[in-house]
């Protein structure tokens, strides 16, 4: 199947594969051997996200990453809404059809509650996590709940998304700390998704759900204590002005109490774009700090 739009192949040298999704189509990478290793992106981005953790580990792990319905080269079903909560269903069959086992899951922004809701319900696969500048519960500090008011309102941050792109053309780059990553070749990395105002309605469901889907955070985060004894690594990045300060870091290191948390003083929103290398070390260290999905 050809691509829905072209990339630099130096950027993205990966194999495309694609999951039939009702009729629709899940498009993922899954490249290289070991350790299984589940990567979830959030709003507006796509598997490009973690293009540098995939190069630098996929000799010592298998790497899936995703792209959600209506996100990167994925195709969305007839009648899909774009909510979380179907993105997540996506993913989890995603998971079944490829029967991926002992999972290290790594998270940021709505990957955080997409995964997470898979994660509280399935301990028994989960070998590790990573988390990074997300959440899993309702939004319940005021900056968020700003910009679920201002990106996924109406009529303005539905003009804003469907109209300007402006998830794709100006929060990405806003929510990378080191000016000079963000290339030519990585803004269109990041809008090619997005061609008409149509194509870009998942990028304003997604704020307008941090208020509208409290009830499904709301559930995720009371089955939170069921991952008391996962192993964590927490990565965060402190220049995020998008709603992701320290406390609710914290939030996470009681959540995930066999956590080691590092603190990115050089990172904002996309830690991915900023510091990929500590991405890959914190997988490595769930690597070596289990065995079979048993602590050591």
């Amino acid at each position: 199947m050809n691509r829905p739009f072209e990339l630099d192949p130096t950027e993205y040298p990966f194999n495309d594969r694609w999951l039939p999704y009702r009729d629709g189509r899940i498009h993922y990478l899954d490249e290289g051997q070991g350790p299984t290793v589940l990567l979830l992106h959030g709003n507006p981005t796509w598997s490009y996200l973690y293009r540098n953790v995939i190069k630098e580990l996929r000799e010592e792990f298998r790497l899936i990453a995703p792209d959600y319905p209506g996100f990167g080269m994925s195709k969305a079903p007839s009648g899909y809404r774009f909510t979380p909560q179907e993105q997540s269903e996506a993913v989890q069959h995603l998971i079944r059809q490829l029967d991926l086992k002992d999972l290290i899951v790594v998270v940021q922004d709505w990957g955080g509650p997409i995964g997470l809701n898979y994660a509280v319900r399935h301990r028994n696969n989960l070998r590790g996590i990573v988390v990074m500048n997300t959440w899993a519960w309702p939004a319940d500090i005021l900056p968020m709940k700003l910009f679920s008011l201002a990106m996924g309102g109406w009529p303005i941050g539905r003009w804003l998304q469907t109209r300007r792109n402006f998830f794709a053309k100006v929060i990405v780059p806003h929510g990378i700390h080191y000016a000079e990553k963000v290339t030519v070749s990585l803004r269109a990395a990041y809008t090619a998704p997005f061609p008409t105002p149509k194509s870009r309605i998942p990028t304003w469901v997604f704020p307008r759900h941090i208020r509208k889907s409290r009830t499904w955070l709301a559930d995720i985060e009371s089955n939170l204590p069921n991952l008391h004894d996962l192993p964590a690594q927490i990565l965060w990045g402190t220049k995020d002005s998008a709603g992701f300060p320290l406390e609710q870091m914290a939030k996470w290191q009681t959540h995930l109490p066999l956590n080691e948390t590092e603190i990115l003083e050089d990172a904002s929103h996309y830690v991915q774009e900023d510091r990929p290398d500590r991405v890959a070390a914190a997988i490595r260290r769930i690597g070596k700090r289990t065995r079979g999905g048993i602590l050591i």
